[in-house]
């Protein structure tokens, strides 16, 4: 069983035909127990939040993407608020920093990502971060913020490894990794959850090969990112849910494990990460 941690079934360019076939798709799936429906403004906050409510299967995180922080309102924050409180909305995000197209300046960008990582401290919840050409001001904040303390990891059980050792677990997922190896480290040094997706297929992403070697697989969570980052062998076309399947086998190969094991080990993180009980439907 699979668990796909970060999706949009809420992806504002969806007909509400599309919308019905993804929801099907994923109902119908053997292998796909549970996604996390990511949000990235008000709007598509509000649908994940939906489709939470209405689908067992389905998990929401709610809050403002650095593109749309240059129209972040005190308003959109208090709504942002008020939705965190819904059933089935279990994390803040995607919230962060990118700096690769700049679509809201650097300041409106930061002032945000500080105020969402303090409302999910306030709320106790768990983090999904975006972070673009900004590796290590990402990391400076969540730091500065509090997101990677020991304080944060006390509000929430403490992860446990293969050598049966407590670790932190400061709830904190770095949604689609493309940093270094080194720097994948140091965020599991410090409690955080490494997301990796469908590049990690491509034929020459060696980067992110050596990151999932690397990190622990009770440190990695799979994801599509969908209708985005498209693994192989559909790369060119729409993601989809169920293709995190793909993402799984490749770590398996890489680590030379079973995809079975992928599977339930990553299944088991988000479980955790998401705070819901180890059930299936």
């Amino acid at each position: 069983m699979l668990f796909d941690s970060h999706t949009h079934l809420n992806e504002d360019s969806f007909s509400s035909e599309e919308r019905k076939l993804l929801l099907d798709g994923i109902k119908d799936s053997e292998l796909l127990k549970y996604v996390a429906d990511i949000g990235y403004d008000l709007k598509s906050s509000k649908l994940a939040a939906k489709h939470a409510a209405e689908n067992p299967w389905c998990v929401a995180a709610v809050g403002v993407h650095p593109h749309d922080s240059g129209s972040m309102t005190e308003t959109i924050y208090n709504e942002i608020k008020e939705l965190a409180a819904q059933e089935g909305v279990r994390a803040i995000g995607e919230i962060g920093l990118d700096y690769h197209y700049m679509r809201s300046g650097k300041e409106d960008q930061r002032y945000w990502f500080r105020r969402q990582i303090r409302l999910a401290n306030e709320l106790k919840m768990p983090i999904v971060i975006h972070s673009r050409e900004a590796d290590q001001e990402t990391m400076n904040i969540l730091i500065e913020e509090g997101a990677l303390c020991k304080e944060r990891a006390e509000m929430f059980p403490p992860r446990v490894r293969e050598d049966g050792k407590e670790t932190l677990d400061c709830r904190v997922d770095i949604h689609c990794f493309s940093g270094s190896s080194e720097l994948a480290k140091q965020y599991v040094e410090l409690g955080a959850t490494i997301g990796i997706c469908g590049p990690i297929t491509f034929k020459n992403n060696k980067k992110t090969v050596k990151v999932a070697k690397e990190i622990p697989l009770e440190y990695i969570m799979v994801e599509t990112d969908a209708p985005f980052l498209t693994p192989e062998p559909y790369r060119g076309r729409p993601n989809k849910p169920w293709y995190v399947e793909h993402t799984a086998a490749k770590i398996a190969e890489i680590k030379g494990i079973s995809f079975e094991e992928v599977a339930q080990k990553t299944f088991e993180n988000a479980v955790r990460f998401y705070g819901l009980k180890y059930e299936t439907r």
